[in-house]
């Protein structure tokens, strides 16, 4: 339920503050808008009672169309709502063995993060770095606090860091040879999150799991969608696919790589 709920305040988010004519820094200031206010229907302008407000179950009830003018709602809210629920589950499950508020409120926080970034990027082609900076600091900060209270050895501080130079100087080198025509910037960047959020071995897995199905989606709609290789297809919605499959997953897929492929 806090899922539901958090996913639907995400989808305010991404509508209020951050439009689609966002600057390099994520939203123009004078066009910023705020998350004050009654919802309202994004056609006609009408505010929603809170009949119209159940994450997921109003969308259902209303069979997708505005209670006012009947207009479509996007399917980006019950999706956004309902994917939400499943990785809030999926964090308080995985840690459920031994839970700490703090640690659970991080892991939460950097979902709402990654999903922000998986929307916005796939609508817009444009990695927000008003959403993305706080969070690249925010988990900075938490490895370095790691290390002060020994949750963290030097060792596996500089894991993480050497995670980082990695992951970020290979799409760096993407980006510098191709121009930007091949990478943009904003992956740079997200790989700079991915390092501090996974370390080595996991961001390895995470790139893997990004380009794998980046190619399988590149190649389906080029059959089905008439893309072309020179057609622009935004990178990171499958990097964020491949940071939430390693967060979860990680140790499972490396134990499988090392038993079925290198034995």
């Amino acid at each position: 339920m806090l899922g539901l709920c958090i996913g639907s305040f995400l989808n305010c988010y991404i509508y209020r503050k951050l439009p689609a004519s966002a600057d390099g820094y994520g939203v123009a200031k004078e066009e910023e808008k705020s998350l004050k206010g009654r919802s309202f229907c994004p056609n006609c302008k009408h505010e929603l009672s809170w009949l119209d407000l159940f994450p997921v179950f109003s969308f259902l009830f209303l069979k997708g169309k505005c209670r006012y003018c009947k207009n479509k709602i996007s399917w980006q809210y019950p999706i956004v709502e309902a994917s939400t629920a499943l990785i809030f589950l999926s964090i308080f499950s995985l840690q459920s063995s031994n839970l700490k508020f703090l640690n659970l409120a991080f892991s939460f926080y950097i979902a709402c993060v990654l999903i922000i970034i998986f929307i916005y990027d796939l609508k817009h082609y444009i990695i927000p770095d008003k959403v993305l900076f706080p969070a690249i600091g925010i988990v900075g900060i938490v490895r370095i606090l790691d290390f002060a209270l020994g949750i963290l050895d030097f060792k596996s501080l500089l894991n993480y860091f050497f995670a980082v130079i990695v992951a970020s100087g290979f799409f760096l080198a993407i980006f510098l040879v191709s121009k930007g025509r091949w990478m943009g910037f904003g992956d740079v960047k997200l790989a700079i999150l991915m390092g501090l959020l996974l370390g080595f071995s996991n961001v390895l897995v995470a790139l893997f799991l990004a380009f794998f199905f980046g190619a399988i989606i590149g190649v389906m709609l080029m059959i089905f969608k008439g893309k072309k290789l020179k057609s622009e297809i935004p990178f990171g919605p499958f990097l964020i696919m491949g940071t939430f499959m390693a967060m979860f997953w990680a140790s499972q897929i490396i134990q499988w790589y090392v038993t079925s492929i290198i034995r």
